[in-house]
């Protein structure tokens, strides 16, 4: 954490100045707005806290609910979105308090009473070591929390605005502010009087149910598996032994998949229902949290389940539903207007909760459109930039619904019913890497360059996440994982990886420092005079020697910018190898050198040689394209 090049801080360093809108930011909800994001789930407020840190852009956010949400219904936090929290700030405090899951036991028939249960199997829950990050159960409520603070110490001071239903929108060709938001106060002394909001792009984040998707056409196209599941957080006494531990339950008389909460006592069961009726499907939801125990109790049998707390419960059918566009712009105006709403999370795809997948794909989601609403919005890239959430983000779901309909029809069989009675607990270890959400690999666009390069940093695969590694900085001697310096404030990071040359010897990283400096083709060069260097781009440079053998006095300024109002030199940008863990071995990286570009989401936008500078130029050329910049 950096903090002191705009003054001493005395304070909590995680609360920046306010600035820009942040300044003397009006209590009630302007009637005109940059963004409009309806909805504080987790897509709504991960990208409501991205924008939060571009000062100059009015964000609001607006909740049909008078206050926080209290008690969420998905806890599953996958290592890919422990990762984005660190970006944000609190991995480290989120970790603490949740749940972690290191196994997951299999349980079925016992093969000398089939009436009873027996545990089969464990699998490791990491098994190939995917991130340094864990996979986590914590209340999504918890989850809003943090980004709520962020939100709140970000220099926009943004907060969300309860008590605000969404009633329609309609886009206007033309204007300053052209989509025409109509909400209607639910709470206070207006309540049940409407308003409108003009805004000059909006997030629809409410929901399956979500009206702004109804809005802009949307239709979600899909099937019911006509499979019913009642789910349970409860607080209970209970002599099965691995209630603490993640399991999944095979019995005679249904399924239970078992996940511990965080606090060290609260469980989640997902109890197998059975199959529904398709003519009288909705009946099963009439099902009672007094018949769920006790299906529970069948099924663990010879164990028992004594509840003695109820905190949630609920009884849902598995569907797996799609939009057919993330945006509103219809496939026939593709290439003639580019979007000015979009639609994230549940609002665009639905599937099972078993899979711990729809809270995490959501909040990528939100991460996604949020960095390019900001960078367009601010000026740095051109509108046609927002064409590529849809395009991106749709693939996405759709590759999830796809696993989880594999999953929840495999955790809805009988025991006798799978060929191989390992085939559970085998496609949970093969396909560990999918859930985790490590398998997103974004194809070449505006954004994502071609894998030309590759073989230069074949750890780094473009289009998927930057996959960290140990380092050690320079000037301070501490080990640290790079990625773990990369936060969520917008910017594009470059990554130079040093050739075997040592700094100050003519090398081809310095050419190429050289090169960032002084050329008007650099991207530097679009960074804004009143800003700081490194405000737009954060270069980084990571040579092959240990710490010891880099002098950093002759390391290219241009990785010691000097930010601030008193120009104070950055001194931590530059690194070096770990010698217990070499981080051009670990990520396959070519001892001639390269350069790894990634995008503010942190996914791995392009691999180029180190003498690529007409390639490095012409992939950022679009993404800075001068005269379509949007007015804030």
């Amino acid at each position: 954490m950096q903090f002191h090049h705009h003054g001493y801080v005395s304070g909590d360093p995680r609360v920046q100045p306010a600035a820009g809108v942040g300044l003397n930011r009006p209590e009630d909800l302007p009637d005109e707005v940059d963004v409009l994001i309806v909805g504080t789930g987790p897509a709504g407020m991960l990208a409501a806290a991205q924008l939060s840190r571009f000062p100059n852009i009015t964000t609001r956010i607006v909740e049909r609910r008078p206050g926080r949400l209290a008690i969420g219904q998905a806890d599953g936090i996958q290592a890919r979105s422990v990762e984005t929290f660190q970006a944000f700030g609190f991995a480290e405090r989120i970790i603490a308090e949740a749940y972690r899951i290191t196994e997951m036991a299999f349980w079925k028939p016992d093969p000398a009473n089939h009436a009873n249960i027996a545990r089969a199997a464990r699998a490791v829950d990491d098994e190939m070591g995917i991130s340094e990050f864990p996979h986590l159960i914590v209340n999504q409520a918890r989850v809003l929390d943090y980004f709520a603070e962020y939100m709140a110490n970000a220099p926009t001071r943004m907060k969300p605005d309860y008590g605000y239903d969404f009633v329609g929108l309609e886009v206007a060709r033309g204007g300053d502010y052209p989509v025409a938001v109509t909400l209607r106060n639910t709470a206070g002394p207006d309540e049940g009087k409407d308003r409108v909001v003009r805004a000059k792009y909006v997030v629809g984040a409410d929901g399956a149910r979500s009206k702004v998707r109804q809005a802009i056409g949307c239709t979600m196209a899909g099937d019911q598996a006509n499979h019913a599941w009642g789910v349970m957080d409860v607080l209970a006494v209970t002599d099965f032994p691995d209630i603490r531990t993640k399991c999944a339950i095979q019995a005679a008389e249904g399924s239970i998949l078992l996940i511990p909460r965080e606090g060290g006592h609260l469980f989640r069961m997902y109890v197998d229902l059975g199959e529904v009726d398709p003519a009288t499907h909705h009946e099963v939801r009439s099902t009672s949290i007094e018949q769920i125990i006790a299906k529970a109790n069948a099924i663990l049998h010879p164990y028992t389940l004594d509840v003695r707390n109820v905190a949630w419960h609920s009884v849902y059918e598995v569907g797996h539903r799609l939009t057919d566009r993330f945006d509103d712009v219809l496939p026939e105006e593709r290439g003639t207007r580019t979007p000015r709403v979009f639609i994230t999370g549940d609002a665009c795809h639905t599937h099972s909760a078993k899979a711990g997948q729809g809270m995490n794909v959501s909040m990528q989601d939100g991460f996604n459109i949020a960095w390019k609403l900001g960078h367009v919005l601010e000026g740095r890239s051109p509108e046609n930039l927002l064409s590529t959430y849809s395009e991106e983000r749709q693939v996405v779901a759709r590759n999830l619904i796809d696993f989880d309909k594999e999953w929840s029809t495999m955790m809805a069989k009988k025991p006798e019913e799978f060929e191989n009675p390992s085939d559970l607990e085998d496609f949970y270890v093969r396909t560990a890497e999918f859930p985790a959400g490590f398998m997103t690999q974004y194809t070449p666009s505006v954004v994502t360059g071609s894998a030309d390069h590759q073989e230069l940093a074949s750890g780094f695969p473009v289009g998927k996440r930057f996959k960290s590694a140990r380092v050690v900085r320079v000037g301070d001697t501490n080990p640290l994982h790079l990625g773990h310096h990369a936060t969520a404030d917008g910017r594009w990071r470059i990554y130079v990886f040093a050739d075997a040359a040592l700094p100050g010897t003519g090398s081809a990283a310095d050419k190429l420092a050289a090169w960032f400096a002084a050329s008007p083709q650099s991207p530097l060069a679009a960074t804004p005079p009143d800003a700081d260097p490194d405000a737009w781009f954060d270069l980084k440079v990571i040579y092959q020697q240990p710490h010891t053998a880099v002098d950093i006095g002759a390391v290219p300024a241009v990785f010691k910018p000097q930010v601030g109002p008193f120009r104070l030199t950055d001194y931590e940008k530059v690194y070096a190898t770990d010698p217990a863990a070499d981080i051009f071995e670990l990520r396959g990286i070519d001892r001639s050198g390269a350069v790894v570009v990634v995008r503010p989401d942190q996914y791995v936008a392009n691999v180029l040689p180190l003498g690529a500078v007409d390639e490095l130029a012409e992939f950022f050329a679009p993404l800075l394209a001068a005269g379509q910049r949007a007015e804030v």
